[in-house]
This record gives structure tokens, C-alpha cells and sequence, in this order.
């Protein structure tokens, strides 16, 4: 199938009308970028915020439309409050249009350095979610999408229905570390919804099923945090006890995004036990307590290495430092995890060591700190049987 090009993507595009004035959104300049992949195509249309809750109807007709030529497999349509600074390279131009001054959506000035609010949208509604849990550390290489994915099966082996998303939109790993490297979701009986892929009896959605393994995403922030929200949106998730959410390292915008607009339930936060990795933790940690999101407890990955033929245990990134860094923290600490060929080589070649090793000390490991989680999300929202009547979603305050 031949891709679609940039100019039948405006054209499309240009056929979606904005019912307040009458006028076409790339007339408008509302088109802020528009990325192209093979047969998919992503799109982010810049909003008034305060008309972002009444918009979600031309986001589906742009949507429609965009699917609608040919070459096109899957589109994915955005909003978003943030303009550019100046008219971005990618902006499209209406055909003899007129073009507007930079950074602005109807003639007025835009609001320099406004933080985007997700389009002014209502908060993702996820009525089948029982709980959201996101997986987060203050910096990369700590192994905590290895820690994801393994806690996510540890949650599945107690009996809940458990989903899993890979919310690194700009270094998605799971379909490699759950063996689908190969696997695309497909549409579902739902209206306009996705069927994610499946591994080990969990659903798990990515952008990577969507994109070339090798290929960068080299997206704006805006652009980023629409793509995760219709991987939200979109899915078919069915029914779930839980949401693991494999979060981007750091504590930017997308971290924000998900706390805004998205009712996580509780916060885990992993990290190797050397005072840097601990200084970068402690800053993720703080970050969801500004925004007042539970945090359940560290983890302290590749806490120690055990010899496997003698048994020595050496402390390669020193030890115990998240279980004292959680002391001070005031937050449970959780466990620790061995540094281990055998998760490596799991997580490399889509078997994680929970399900390839069912009876090890690694899986015992992971699933003691899974009892930990599955009894915090318990608190927080009620058993299944008994679930609590009460909003999870954070008060955000910035002082």
C-alpha cells in the first residue's frame, strides 16, 4: 500500500470546519502539526482552551477524514492549548489562505509559555479501570520498565485483570520486552476503539506496535502527550483490577499530563541504590507528591549481585540505599531486586523472568512487592467487592 502524502493529509484536513465561524482548521491555522509514518498519521490541532470540552466532535470529523484517504490505516487526531512560539516548520497553510502572526489561534497573542492542559478537555474517563498505577524514576537506565512488566505479571498470577501501557512515547520498549515485537492492534467491535495485542494474559498498548523499532519519535511535547492520551482513549481495554503504566523517566510534562488528566490511583518509584540514581528518585517522587498523587513506595533495583555458582553476594551500586532514602521519605519501601543475567536476558528476548521462571527467587521477589501494591490500591480505592464511592483524581497545587 502506497503511504499518503502531506498534501492529501491538508486537503483532507481542510475539509473540517470549525462550526463556531464556518471556516476549514487549516484556514484557521488550528493544524500545528501533522506527522507521517508509513500508513499512520498524526495529528495535533491547537484549541482555545475553554472550548476544548465541546470540541471532542470535530476532533472525531478530523479524525474521520484524515482515515478516510487513501493509504491511510490509522490516524490519530489531538488537541492541544499550546501554539509555538512561531509558525512551526510542519504547520500546514490553507490552499490561497490567509496566514495569521505567530503564536496565534484567532488573532490574539498567545500565552507565552502557557503549559499545555491537554486542549482544555475533560479528564480521560476510564469507567472499566478500576486503579492506575504508574511505574516512574527520576532518571533513565534504572530498569524500570524491566520492573513494569514484571509486576504487572506478578498482578496478573494473583488473579486480576491486569493492563499494561507503555507510556515512553519517545523510547517505547515493551513490545520487545513482552515478545510482540511484530504485533499491531486491531480494530475492535467497539466504535472507533483499538484491540490492544495480548502477551501472558495481559493487554498491553504502545506506540512502538505502531512505529518502526529503530525509528525516533521526534515529536513536540504537545504532540507527545496527545499520542498517550488516545492510546488511553482509544484502546479496547476491556475490563481491569489494574492499569500499570510504564512511565518516561524524568518529571516533565507528560508526568504533569497524567496526573492532570488521568485518575492514577498510586505512584511507584524505582531506583538502583547509588546516590545519584537516589538524588533523581527523590526529585519523581516529590514531583507526585505536588500534585498529590499517592506514592506507594521504592523499589531498589539490581540491589546486589549473587554469585550464581558460589552464592557471594557483592553490592556493585552500594545498597539499601532506596529502603533509607524511603526512611527519610516517609514512604513504604517496598523491596529490592537482584542484578541478574537472567532478567536481562528475559527482558531482551520478550520472556520475562516472572512468567519463564515461575518458582524463582526473582519471581518471588517481584511478587512480594506486587502483594505490597495490589494491598495500596486496596486502600486507596476499596476491595473489588467493595470498591470506594470517591474522585481519584488529584487537586493540583504548585507552591
Amino acid at each position: 500500500m502506497t503511504s499518503p502524502n502531506r498534501e492529501q493529509i491538508i486537503a483532507a484536513l481542510n475539509s473540517v470546519i470549525d462550526p463556531v465561524d464556518g471556516q476549514s482548521i487549516v484556514a484557521k491555522d488550528m493544524v500545528q502539526g501533522i506527522d507521517i509514518n508509513d500508513q499512520t498519521v498524526n495529528i495535533m490541532i491547537a484549541v482555545d482552551p475553554q472550548r476544548g470540552p465541546s470540541l471532542e466532535d470535530l476532533r472525531q470529523t478530523a479524525e474521520k477524514a484524515v482515515a478516510a484517504v487513501n493509504g491511510v490505516t490509522t490516524a490519530r487526531v489531538a488537541l492541544t492549548a499550546e501554539r509555538a512560539k512561531g509558525t512551526p516548520d510542519n504547520a500546514p497553510k490553507a490552499p490561497g489562505g490567509p496566514s495569521r502572526p505567530a503564536g496565534t489561534a484567532s488573532g490574539q497573542a498567545g500565552q507565552v509559555g502557557q503549559r499545555p492542559q491537554g486542549g482544555g478537555q475533560k479528564p480521560l474517563e476510564l469507567p472499566d479501570v478500576r486503579s492506575i498505577i504508574t511505574v516512574a524514576s527520576g532518571k533513565g537506565g534504572v530498569g524500570k520498565s524491566t520492573t513494569s512488566v514484571n509486576l504487572a505479571l506478578s498482578l496478573a498470577a494473583k488473579g486480576l485483570k491486569v493492563g499494561l501501557l507503555d507510556a515512553d512515547i519517545y523510547g517505547p520498549s515493551l513490545p520487545r520486552m513482552l515478545g510482540l515485537r511484530d504485533a499491531k492492534p486491531k480494530p475492535s467491535d467497539i466504535d472507533g476503539k483499538m484491540t490492544p495485542p495480548t502477551a501472558f494474559g495481559i493487554r498491553i498498548m504502545s506506540i512502538g506496535f505502531m512505529i518502526d523499532e529503530e525509528q525516533p519519535v521526534i515529536w513536540r511535547g504537545p504532540m507527545a502527550m496527545g499520542a498517550l492520551e488516545q492510546l488511553l482513549r482509544d484502546t479496547d481495554w476491556g475490563v481491569l483490577d489494574v492499569m500499570v503504566v510504564d512511565m518516561p523517566p524524568g518529571t516533565g510534562d507528560i508526568q504533569l499530563s497524567m496526573a492532570q488528566r488521568v485518575p492514577v490511583t498510586g505512584a511507584v518509584i524505582v531506583s538502583t541504590p547509588q546516590d545519584i540514581a537516589l538524588l533523581d528518585a527523590r526529585k519523581g517522587l516529590n514531583m507526585f507528591r505536588k500534585v498529590n498523587v499517592p506514592v506507594f513506595g521504592l523499589i531498589e533495583n539490581m540491589s546486589y549481585y549473587k554469585c550464581p555458582e558460589c552464592g557471594h553476594i557483592d553490592h556493585v551500586f552500594d545498597h539499601g540505599g532506596a529502603h533509607k532514602a524511603a526512611d527519610e521519605l516517609n514512604v513504604p519501601f517496598l523491596g529490592e531486586i537482584p542484578l541478574d543475567l537472567k532478567i536481562r536476558l528475559g527482558a531482551d528476548e520478550g520472556k520475562p523472568i516472572v512468567h519463564s521462571d515461575p518458582d524463582g527467587e526473582h519471581t518471588k521477589a517481584y511478587g512480594a512487592i506486587a502483594d505490597k501494591i495490589a494491598a495500596a490500591i486496596d486502600e486507596q480505592v476499596g476491595p473489588v467487592s467493595e470498591p470506594k464511592k470517591k474522585s481519584l483524581f488529584p487537586k493540583i497545587s504548585f507552591k
